[in-house]
C-alpha cells in the first residue's frame, strides 16, 4: 500500500488528488481484499448469515495488521486518516466483495465519542483495543420505558466516593451476550431537565451483579438481550465526559449512527444478490406478470440506492466541513431503512413461492452457498431488516427531528 501513502506523505491535499490517484488506490483495495478476507468468511457474508464476534473480528485483527483497523480515525488516534472518497471506497469494494462491515460499537460508536469527549488516559486505555478487535463493546441505551424516549431512563448511578453504583436495567442491548465492556447512559440527577441529568459511564460486563437475559426474536437470531444492573460499582474514572453531559456525547454517537458510510454500500451489494436471484428466477420458470413485477421494483429499487448514495457523499461532505444538520442525518436513516425493507421483501417474494413452506421455520442453516442456503439466509434477512425503522431510532422520531430542523417546531 505504499502507492497512496507516499503520495499523502508528499503532501498532497485532497483538493489536488486526481482521479488516476483514487483508482489505484481501488486497485489497492481489491488486491489486499482477495487476498486476506478468508473464503469462508466471505463465503458467510454473501448467503447473509448472521455475523459474530468470531467472524467480526478475525477480520478487524486483519485489517489492523494492515493499518486499516479504523477507516474513519484520525492518524493521531491510530486511524487511516483517510479522506471521504476513500473511505467510501473502502466500504464500496468491502462490500462488493463480500467482506464483512466493520463493527459498528466500538469503531463507529463509542471510539469517536472517546476521541471527541475522553481523557487522555481513557483515550489510551481503550481506542488499542477497539482498533485491534481484542476488546468488544455493546450499547447500554434502551429501557423497557425509555425507547424513543430516551431522555426518560430511569437506571440510576449513585456516586459513592471514587464509584458509581448503577441500578437499572437495559434492553434491546446488541451483541452484550459477546461483549466485554458496555458503554451505557446512566441517570445520575433527577433535579435538571431529565437530558441535563444524564451521564455516560463505561461499564465492564464482567463486573458482580450484572445479568444478561437473551431476547428471542422472530428472525430466530440471537443478536439483542436484556441487561439487569444490580448494585454494580463502577470507578468515576469509567465516566466519558462530564456528569450531566450524557445526552451531549449520546447526540454526537447518534448524529454519526445514522450517518455510516457503510449503509448504502451494503444495499447496493443486497440489491445485486435480488437482480442475480430474479434473473435465476426468469431463466427457471420463464417470463411470467410476478416477475414483471419484480422486475419493475427491482428499477425503482436501484433508482433508490443511487439516490441514497448522493445524498450519503453530499452528507458526510458537510459532516467533515460541519456543517451536517441533523435533519439530514435523520432523513438518510429514515430513506435507507425503509429501502432496506424494500429491498429484503423484494428477495423474500422472489424465494418464497418455489421455497417458502421450506424456509419460514427453518432455523440459520450450516454454512454453504448453494442457491437454497442463499435463499433460506434472504428470509432470515427479511425478518430481520422489520427491525431497521426501529433500531437506530425509530422512522417517526426521524420525521420529529426532521420537522423541527425545517420548521423549527
Amino acid at each position: 500500500m505504499n502507492t497512496h501513502t507516499s503520495i499523502l506523505d508528499a503532501g498532497e491535499t485532497e483538493t489536488l488528488r486526481s482521479p488516476q490517484y483514487y483508482e489505484v488506490f481501488r486497485q489497492d483495495l481489491v488486491n489486499f481484499m482477495e487476498a486476506n478476507c478468508p473464503r469462508e468468511l466471505r463465503e458467510k457474508v454473501r448467503s447473509n448469515q448472521k455475523l459474530g464476534r468470531a467472524e467480526f473480528a478475525e477480520w478487524q485483527r486483519r485489517l489492523h495488521a494492515q493499518g486499516w483497523g479504523a477507516p474513519g480515525w484520525t492518524r493521531e488516534n491510530g486511524g487511516t486518516g483517510w479522506d471521504l472518497r476513500q473511505r467510501y471506497l473502502f466500504e464500496e469494494v468491502s462490500a462488493e466483495l463480500d467482506c464483512p462491515p466493520l463493527y459498528h460499537h466500538g469503531l463507529g460508536h463509542i471510539g469517536p465519542v472517546i476521541t471527541h469527549f475522553g481523557t487522555p488516559e481513557q483515550k489510551a486505555r481503550y481506542l488499542p483495543r477497539i482498533l485491534d478487535g481484542s476488546e468488544w463493546w455493546c450499547q447500554g441505551y434502551s429501557e423497557p420505558g425509555a425507547g424513543s424516549d430516551l431522555a426518560s431512563l430511569k437506571t440510576s448511578a449513585v456516586r459513592d466516593g471514587d464509584d458509581y453504583v448503577i441500578n437499572g436495567q437495559k434492553i434491546w442491548t446488541s451483541h452484550a451476550h459477546e461483549a466485554d465492556v458496555m458503554y451505557t447512559l446512566v441517570r445520575t440527577s433527577v433535579d435538571a431537565r431529565k437530558q441535563s441529568g444524564i451521564t455516560l459511564l463505561v461499564v465492564p460486563l464482567d463486573t458482580p451483579g450484572i445479568q444478561i437475559r437473551p431476547i428471542h426474536t422472530i428472525d430466530q437470531w440471537h443478536h439483542v438481550n436484556e441487561v439487569f444492573l444490580d448494585e454494580v460499582r463502577v470507578p468515576v474514572a469509567n465516566r466519558i465526559g462530564e456528569e450531566g453531559g450524557g445526552w451531549k456525547c449520546a447526540k454526537f454517537l447518534l448524529d454519526r449512527e445514522r450517518l455510516s458510510p457503510a449503509t448504502v454500500p451494503r444495499l447496493a451489494r443486497q440489491l445485486d444478490q435480488v437482480n442475480e436471484l430474479l434473473q435465476a428466477r426468469l431463466l427457471r420458470s420463464g417470463p411470467s406478470a410476478s416477475l414483471h413485477g419484480a422486475l419493475e421494483r427491482l428499477y425503482h429499487a436501484q433508482a433508490a440506492v443511487q439516490g441514497a448514495r448522493e445524498m450519503l457523499l453530499s452528507a458526510i461532505r458537510e459532516e467533515m466541513n460541519g456543517t451536517l444538520a441533523a435533519s439530514k442525518a435523520s432523513a438518510l436513516k429514515l430513506f435507507c431503512s425503509e429501502l432496506s425493507q424494500q429491498i429484503s421483501s423484494l428477495a423474500y417474494d422472489l424465494s418464497a413461492p418455489e421455497f417458502g413452506p421450506r424456509l419460514l421455520p427453518a432455523v440459520p442453516a450450516p454454512n454453504g452457498a448453494d442457491d437454497l442456503e442463499i435463499e433460506r439466509q434472504l428470509v432470515h434477512t427479511y425478518l430481520f431488516y422489520r427491525s431497521r425503522t426501529i433500531a437506530g431510532g425509530t422512522s417517526e422520531v426521524q420525521k420529529n427531528v426532521i420537522a423541527r430542523d425545517l420548521f423549527g417546531a
